[in-house]
């Protein structure tokens, strides 16, 4: 009976101290929880108005190249991205340094990934800052025929990693930026102008005065070749069966192969209603008799 009586009287003191422990417990919570208050808050007033920063900067710095417009859109993507995704590193690490977070070596290894990523990627990476590169400077610009890497078409667009080029029968090329700026570029819709090279052959028993004279009549008689600068029409050669007259006009750019096939036929068909002969390579052969 006794001892009904004092297990009876041992449930509420146990009771008791689960309860002092619960509260001793939560109040060490709550003072380390107020004790990491302030960083805690400090962190996340960081994080937020960083982030909120990083992304204005990227707007501010996106409408600055956009209305200096000398910057490709591409280019200003790229660079926008760019100093946005460092801002967010920057805020990044600054937010694990209010926490405490050694961030010294936080940025070391930070750095180490970057360099191995660096070394992995270089080939890539190496494409990239050449598309920076050509977006920069503007070797050449989308509806331009050009020659690079070996090979050759209209520009139809330029990435930060390839550039698309489409050849005159239409097949899509695309070259890699770092080859296209490591070699040689050849624009030919670089300037407004540009010349053509027309030689014309005529046999040597024909008038030389009289085809220069034909010639040029037909240069003079189409309107897209250029008065300035004069075209030059000159004796360029003494070939093995004709006189090679040379004919250098210059048109603009976009009629560059509409004159080059125009002039060619025109001077062909005037020759032929003059009497100038255009002729055939020919050898002459001597026969010698066995003695």
């Amino acid at each position: 009976m006794q001892d009904g009586i004092q297990q009876a009287t041992g449930a509420p003191e146990a009771n008791d101290n689960n309860i002092d422990m619960a509260v001793t417990f939560f109040e060490g919570l709550a003072a380390k929880a107020a004790a990491y208050l302030p960083s805690v808050v400090g962190a996340l007033i960081v994080l937020v108005v960083g982030l909120w920063v990083a992304g204005r900067i990227k707007k501010i710095v996106a409408a600055a190249m956009t209305r200096s417009g000398r910057v490709d859109a591409t280019l200003s993507g790229f660079l926008s991205s760019l100093v946005h995704y460092g801002l967010i590193a920057l805020v990044l690490i600054t937010t694990l340094g209010i926490f405490g977070v050694p961030t010294t070596s936080f940025a070391a290894v930070i750095g180490a990934a970057g360099l191995a990523i660096g070394l992995a990627l270089q080939g890539t990476l190496g494409h990239v800052a050449s598309g920076v590169m050509m977006l920069g400077f503007r070797p050449f610009d989308v509806g331009d025929y050009v020659e690079a890497a070996g090979v050759a078409g209209t520009v139809k667009s330029i990435g930060l990693f390839t550039t698309e080029l489409a050849t005159p029968d239409n097949k899509k090329i695309i070259v890699p930026n770092g080859k296209i700026f490591d070699d040689v570029i050849t624009n030919y819709a670089g300037y407004a102008t540009r010349r053509l090279d027309l030689v014309f052959g005529i046999s040597y028993a024909d008038d030389i005065d009289k085809a220069i004279a034909l010639i040029r009549s037909e240069v003079e008689k189409d309107s897209r070749v250029n008065a300035d600068p004069e075209t030059v029409i000159e004796v360029d050669s003494l070939g093995d069966s004709s006189v090679n007259i040379i004919c250098r006009p210059w048109v603009d750019r976009a009629d560059y192969f509409g004159v080059k096939w125009a002039l060619t036929k025109a001077v062909k068909q005037r020759f032929d209603a003059e009497g100038v002969s255009i002729p055939f390579p020919c050898r002459s052969v001597y026969m010698e008799k066995a003695a």
